[in-house]
């Protein structure tokens, strides 16, 4: 089958290797038929490199047509359309059962003390074959995949591998009050579409900050209030504080995590990193790993007193300088931790419909071929062609 595969930094490539099988009697087989770019997916093509190897199959946002289920699947058959959530969860375990499916004790991931394995995402969380590929295998065949009708296009559902449970856990982390105020950091899909999701419920003031014209300019069709980082003479909190009777919002939701602009002595720390033999490279991430904290930092500033800190953007250090003493000061409530996919399905399922609140029938900016997958991500880690939200069809 043909996968894009991880060869280096900045070094993505669309190889041809051995299509999947049955492993265990309750995997499936899924032809896919879209998968998307998540920015996740750029902290692997750009800082995460020690923790890949070369042929890692990339992609955890994968949706497609069963085409093999193992002898013990019940519930799914050849034929049958489904979304895969990109925790690799049991669904029945203690940590599943408590919602907390990105914690699974079935594949937590104990040699490096990680919670549960995910698709496509490094050997931190488990080295699991992803869905930017023509075919995938699937564990867990009657618990993990998420079966949705046929009819509707890709685009009502694929979103529920990721973007939607992602961005709607950080909504309600967020904590936000009925009326209440919301900062979202970071415009790209999921700052994009949490903005869409406090609106829905009920946030009456969505302010949203990036520095891309496009994706301002997306997210204000949408009735948020934008802030661009790059506009002259525009101090982002001051202004926040002046749209909130000085106090800053309710909450503010940080979506951009790691790779933050600004901060140009840890980003040439992370390069340094990210440039050295793999097992250099991970020993020192994994003892002296350090996040460009400039969003998070953000966040902390524009949050009211007393406010909520919901943290959605993927960070990796290991000695990240939070400053504590602020956070303490403020009486900040800080939430964070990747999403817990299945949770999150029973409550947004009923909005994808005809009605699309949400706006998902839209929400992709690029349709492309699997086969440009390279140069798609080329165009999306540098913020060109107003791409947000692509899908990549095999």
């Amino acid at each position: 089958m043909r996968a894009l595969t991880w060869h280096g930094k900045r070094d993505v490539r669309i190889d041809t290797v051995p299509d999947p099988e049955i492993k265990d009697p309750t995997d499936i087989i899924v032809r896919v038929t879209s998968s998307g770019i998540c920015g996740s997916d750029l902290h692997l093509y750009e800082v995460l490199g020690p923790y890949l190897d070369a042929g890692d199959i990339l992609g955890h946002e994968p949706m497609g047509i069963v085409a093999e289920v193992g002898t013990e699947v019940t519930g799914l058959a050849p034929g049958d359309r489904v979304v895969v959530p990109f925790n690799v969860s049991c669904g029945t375990c203690w940590m599943c059962a408590q919602g907390l499916h990105s914690q699974c004790e079935t594949t937590q991931v104990t040699e490096r003390g990680m919670g549960a394995s995910l698709f496509g995402f490094s050997k931190l969380y488990g080295q699991v074959p992803g869905g930017q590929a023509e075919l995938m295998r699937v564990p867990f065949g009657d618990t993990l995949p998420v079966k949705v009708p046929h009819g509707p296009p890709d685009d009502r559902f694929v979103y529920l591998s990721d973007v939607l449970p992602t961005a709607w856990q950080a909504v309600r982390y967020a904590d936000i009050p009925p009326g209440g105020s919301v900062t979202v950091v970071g415009l790209g899909p999921i700052g994009d579409m949490a903005t869409r999701i406090a609106l829905h419920q009920g946030a009456e003031l969505v302010i949203g900050v990036d520095l891309v014209p496009e994706r301002l300019a997306r997210a204000r069709a949408n009735g948020v209030h934008t802030l661009d980082l790059d506009e002259s003479g525009l101090d982002v909190v001051e202004e926040i504080r002046r749209l909130t009777h000085g106090r800053g919002t309710d909450a503010v939701i940080e979506a951009v995590g790691m790779e933050a602009h600004g901060a140009p002595g840890t980003k040439a720390v992370q390069q340094v990193a990210s440039a050295l033999p793999d097992a250099l490279g991970e020993k020192l991430m994994d003892r002296a790993g350090v996040d460009r904290m400039t969003a998070f930092n953000l966040a902390v500033a524009a949050v009211r007193r007393g406010g909520t800190i919901s943290v959605i953007g993927v960070y990796g250090g290991a000695v990240d300088p939070v400053p504590m003493l602020t956070l303490f000061d403020k009486q900040i409530q800080l939430r964070m931790g990747q999403a817990n996919v299945k949770h999150w399905v029973g409550d947004i399922l009923p909005l994808l419909d005809d009605s699309d609140p949400l706006g998902v029938d839209g929400f992709a900016t690029h349709r492309l071929p699997l086969e440009e997958g390279p140069q798609a991500y080329k165009t999306f880690q540098a913020k060109q062609d107003g791409m947000v939200k692509t899908l990549l069809v095999p």
